[in-house]
């Protein structure tokens, strides 16, 4: 397993760069992750929209959202969602969003 370090923190990761410890996760974190495991140098209020619905999600139910789900909440369509994580929602979105990944589509 990998490990990072943000603000003195020392972070595990997974072999797919997903945090192994999701309560590890904030903004900081998500903004390392964009930058070193998906090539992202910012992330917009729309990557913010779909991160935040994916985590508070995840939080409430312990899965991660249907992509139905992030299109219909989020405003954006499918397309633009891949924009934004060009590794996909499960990869992408949800490794960014702090979650384990996902078993099933998302």
């Amino acid at each position: 397993m990998a490990q990072i370090e943000i603000n003195g923190a020392k972070l595990e990761l997974n072999d797919e760069g997903f945090l192994t410890d999701p309560s590890q996760w904030n903004k900081e974190v998500a903004a390392f992750l964009a930058k070193a495991e998906e090539g992202l140098e910012t992330l917009t209020d729309e990557h913010w929209s779909v991160i935040n619905f994916i985590r508070e999600h995840y939080l409430q139910n312990n899965l991660a959202p249907m992509v139905r789900s992030i299109c219909k909440t989020t405003g954006l369509p499918l397309r633009r969602i891949y924009e934004l994580f060009p590794s996909g929602p499960a990869k992408g979105a949800c490794k960014l969003a702090g979650l384990p990944k996902p078993d099933g589509c998302v």
